[in-house]
């Protein structure tokens, strides 16, 4: 019974959504709001042509190519930190700089110092998703049972083998945090980079039908990359998270 509320009410929830917004361009007749019948008529038309698998898979390999070296890196860092407080106080005004340096600022000197490349947009995105996960992993290793530390010495454990049955079940819920926060961060500033300096992506389309008021395609290429980060987070982050949770006994 649960299972099946767990799915109808949603379902019931993104019905009323579209039903409004049908409601409101049947109203309205604006250019500025297309309706979903438009949307859909725009999806077909860029799904057929090849156009949006084709900008959607060169938005999601640089989402891809930067989220991994934020994770590791980001983590590394973030372990170091949490771990040294020597280290922390040393480095934690780097750390709060870099948090709050705009992003916008982080692209502009990508591209001016590598060049409008591939290299230069991926490094671009992934710096600035680094001081966000080395924020959550500090405080994952500043959490990090003692008691469990001592368990794992008195049984002979050591390098890899403590790492992986002691430490990193430990720091599963805050790499879940990291990962979740870091995906929908790193393909919203995707977009930018795509928009300011590549030649495809979805931040490319959307610029290109932005100056032809093309709101309906906009929708398009917005919706479906929304879904398969949403897919992503229901597939795989999810369930990764409820394990984490039940390791440490949450509910």
């Amino acid at each position: 019974m649960m299972m099946r509320r767990s799915v109808f009410l949603p379902l019931l929830s993104s019905l009323a959504l579209i039903l409004i917004w049908s409601g409101l361009a049947y109203v309205l007749q604006s250019r500025y709001l297309p309706s979903p019948a438009d949307v859909a008529s725009a999806f077909l038309g860029e799904l057929t042509s090849g156009a949006l698998l084709f900008h959607i898979g060169a938005t999601c390999l640089r989402v891809m190519g930067a989220f991994c070296i934020a994770i590791i890196c980001g983590t590394a860092i973030g372990f170091a930190l949490g771990r040294s407080p020597k280290a922390n106080l040393i480095f934690d005004p780097w750390l709060i700089f870099a948090l709050n340096l705009p992003a916008l600022v982080i692209i502009v000197f990508c591209y001016l110092w590598l060049g409008l490349t591939e290299t230069a947009a991926i490094i671009a995105v992934a710096l600035n998703k680094i001081p966000n996960t080395a924020v959550t992993m500090r405080e994952g290793a500043r959490a990090l049972d003692p008691a469990l530390d001592e368990v794992a010495t008195v049984f002979g454990y050591s390098g890899w083998s403590k790492f992986n049955h002691f430490i990193l079940p430990q720091l599963e819920p805050f790499l879940a945090s990291a990962i979740r926060n870091g995906l929908a961060l790193i393909w919203k500033i995707v977009l930018v980079v795509e928009l300011i300096g590549r030649s495809n992506g979805v931040g490319f389309q959307i610029n290109f039908f932005f100056a032809q008021f093309d709101l309906a395609r906009i929708i398009v290429y917005t919706l479906s990359l929304m879904v398969i980060v949403g897919l992503i987070e229901a597939l795989v982050i999810k369930p990764w998270e409820n394990h984490a949770r039940a390791w440490r006994g949450d509910s």
